[in-house]
């Protein structure tokens, strides 16, 4: 099944309704965003997580960007996080010295010089491909190269990022057959996270995995 990463959760009750529907990561934005949670909130995030009859099996994702790795190391711990998505540019030795936390890395596919070694390694991180947009960092809502996250996600296992929604998340899982997907904007409502438009997004991409499996 494809695995579906809900990110930008910034209230315990949308995590809760995000583990119901079926989420498999959850993602707190760390970095400087409209959807940037303190560290406060995040834990309070995290125990609400925890406590869910589910709450053990979903991975909680800590977004940073270009931050210092102590930093990162302290709120992983503080925040109960089991992996951390490097969303700047991050060398790779980064990953290295967050061990053992799982990586994600970003990238945009834009030929960037920074992103060459996560993509050249395949045993490091996962990477993530999201869309290059100058000056964004994630959650523009716009969609990604599918083309070329395509020819990368036969090389290797990718999440998927960059204006899902539960509209046109099914054919995304069709033309690019990623490892999962990630949603942030496309799951947003008046700027908020819906639950409704959560559970949508998740129904289309197991509707997608059942068809894709026939």
């Amino acid at each position: 099944m494809t695995v579906v990463k809900i990110c930008g959760i910034r209230t315990p009750d949308i995590a809760r309704s995000a583990l119901d529907a079926g989420a498999d990561m959850l993602g707190l934005v760390f970095a400087a965003s409209r959807r940037q949670v303190t560290p406060a909130a995040a834990l309070a995030i995290s125990q609400a997580v925890r406590q869910h009859p589910r709450g053990r099996q979903v991975r909680l994702v800590g977004v940073f960007v270009d931050h210092e790795l102590e930093d990162m190391r302290q709120l992983a711990q503080q925040c109960d996080l089991d992996v951390v998505q490097l969303s700047g540019h991050e060398p790779l030795a980064i990953a290295r010295a967050l061990a053992p936390l799982a990586i994600i890395r970003a990238v945009r596919l834009a030929g960037d010089a920074d992103e060459a070694p996560w993509l050249a390694t395949d045993d490091t991180a996962r990477v993530l491909v999201d869309a290059h947009v100058p000056g964004s960092y994630g959650g523009a809502g716009i969609v990604a190269d599918w083309r070329a996250a395509a020819q990368l996600a036969h090389q290797r296992d990718i999440l998927l990022a960059g204006g899902l929604s539960p509209e046109n998340v099914a054919d995304a899982i069709r033309a690019v057959q990623p490892w999962g997907v990630d949603v942030s904007s496309g799951v947003e409502e008046h700027g908020s996270k819906s639950a409704a438009r959560i559970a949508a997004f998740i129904r289309a991409v197991r509707d997608a995995d059942v068809t894709h499996t026939d």
